[in-house]
C-alpha cells in the first residue's frame, strides 16, 4: 500500500527539499519504489539537489493539463531504477494547480509504487495547500531557531485542521557546540515546543552541502549525516525502530523524545 508523505516547513530555507531528496533516495536505496513530487512552481530546486536537472522533458503542468502521460514526465534517477522525479514547470505559477488535480494525479500513481514524496513549497498559500491535498503523513522539517520553530507551530496546526493527523519532526541544522554553550536549542527543547513525535535529528554539516551541490544526496553515502538520513528512512517504514543520535559520540538513543504528543 503506498504512503504518501508531504515534507513542509513554513519557513524556507531550512533544508526541506535537501530533506525531500535525502528521504525519497533512502527509502528507494532500501527497496522501495519511490515517486518523488516537486510542488514549488516556479522555484524548482528537487532535480538539481538529484543532479537530474539536464533530463528534464515534460512537467506536473504538462501531466495536469493533458499533454503527456505522468510515466511519459517522470525522471529515473541515476543510481536507482525505483526512483523517479516529477519536476514541477518553472515557467508557471502555483495557481496553475488545484488541490483537486494533485489529489486526482497523486491517486493514478499511488497504484504502482511504495511512497511518494512531495516537497512542498514555502508558506501557507495555495502551494501549500496543493502540496498537502493528497498526503497521508507529513514530515515537519524546522531548524533549532526561533522563527523557524514559530512557523513550524503553524503548520502543525494547519495540517491538523486539513486531517493530517500523522505528523513527524525533523530537527536540521542543529549545532551541537552551541547547544552545549547554551546558544541554541536542543533537541530536547524543539520536541517540547512543538510536541511532535520526532523522527530524526540532521547536524549541520559540510558534507550536506557538497552532496548538495554535486547533485547527489548526502544519504549514497558513509558520513554520519548519510547514516542519520538512512535512520530517518527505516523509521519511516517502521515505527517501532529505535533511531540513533549519529552526531553524539556516545551514540545516545533518541527513543524518550519519539513518545512525547502534541498537547
Amino acid at each position: 500500500m503506498c504512503e504518501v508523505i508531504v515534507v513542509t516547513s513554513g519557513k524556507g530555507g531550512v533544508g526541506k527539499t535537501t530533506t525531500s531528496a535525502n528521504i525519497g533516495t533512502g527509502l528507494a536505496a532500501l527497496g522501495n519504489s519511490v515517486v518523488m513530487i516537486d510542488t514549488d512552481i516556479g522555484l524548482r530546486n528537487l532535480d538539481v539537489v538529484l543532479g537530474l536537472e539536464n533530463r528534464i522533458v515534460y512537467n506536473l503542468i504538462d501531466v495536469i493539463e493533458g499533454n503527456c502521460r505522468f510515466k511519459q514526465a517522470l525522471i529515473k534517477d541515476r543510481n536507482y531504477n525505483n526512483l523517479f522525479l516529477l519536476p514541477c514547470a518553472q515557467t508557471r505559477d502555483k495557481t496553475a494547480v488545484s488541490p483537486e488535480q494533485i489529489v486526482k494525479l497523486v491517486d493514478e500513481i499511488r497504484q504502482e509504487y511504495d511512497y511518494i514524496i512531495i516537497d512542498c513549497p514555502a508558506g501557507i498559500e495555495q502551494g501549500f495547500r496543493n502540496a498537502i491535498a493528497a498526503a497521508d503523513r507529513a514530515v515537519i522539517v524546522t531548524t533549532p531557531e526561533v522563527s523557524a520553530i514559530r512557523d513550524a507551530d503553524r503548520i502543525i496546526g494547519l495540517l491538523e485542521a486539513y486531517g493530517i493527523e500523522k505528523q513527524h519532526l525533523i530537527i536540521n541544522r542543529i549545532r551541537y557546540d552551541m547547544v552545549k554553550k547554551g546558544n541554541m536549542m536542543s533537541a530536547d527543547d524543539v520536541v517540547d515546543i512543538l510536541g511532535v513525535d520526532l523522527l530524526g535529528v540532521i547536524a549541520d554539516d559540510e558534507d550536506i552541502v557538497i552532496s548538495t551541490n554535486k547533485g547527489d544526496p548526502v544519504v549514497n553515502g558513509h558520513s554520519r549525516s548519510g547514516q542519520a538520513y538512512m535512520s530517518i528512512c527505516k523509521k519511516i517504514i517502521d515505527d517501532s525502530i529505535e533511531a540513533e543520535d549519529h552526531y553524539n559520540s556516545r551514540n545516545r538513543s533518541l527513543r524518550s523524545l519519539f513518545r512525547r504528543k502534541r498537547a
